[in-house]
């Protein structure tokens, strides 16, 4: 009888420990119904597209990082998963919170936020080298950047 309480304790310490380290992926973008939390865009450009990973298990969608971050500000930080962003080549996938940024009004994006996602600061850096042009954020950076106002 010990035994079996034990095991049971056991079993239920397991459970508790893989439901505290719960792994966050991002789902595909289905452009014919996924639209954009904050600005009720359809997902047109999914190499732009953001998402977050609620803890719920739901997923708010977003069409330009510009409109992830907004949303973001605004949302409760217990109930955020992971939020992810498309890298500048629209391929993979990044974690806001490390990707490397490059920002310059003429980069095109859906909502004319003008910010792009690198994987790494690296990859940012030779990206404002190749071009010529752009201002290197970090996601720090984009908590107090003023969206639509750098000229």
């Amino acid at each position: 009888m010990k035994k079996r309480w034990l095991i049971g304790i056991f079993a239920l310490v397991l459970c508790l420990q893989a439901c505290g380290n719960k792994e966050y992926k991002p789902r595909e973008i289905v452009s014919e119904t996924d639209i954009c939390k904050i600005c009720n865009m359809s997902i047109v450009h999914k190499e732009y597209a953001g998402e977050i990973a609620l803890k719920n298990g739901d997923y708010e969608i977003f069409d330009d990082l510009g409109c992830l971050v907004e949303y973001m500000k605004d949302m409760d930080e217990d109930d955020l998963g992971k939020a992810f962003i498309k890298d500048e080549s629209g391929k993979k996938w990044l974690d806001v919170k490390t990707a490397s940024y490059v920002y310059d009004k003429d980069i095109w994006t859906p909502m004319s936020y003008g910010v792009i996602a690198f994987q790494t600061k690296d990859e940012a850096e030779k990206y404002i080298a190749k071009e010529g042009k752009g201002e290197l954020l970090s996601y720090s950076d984009l908590d107090t950047f003023k969206w639509g106002v750098h000229h």
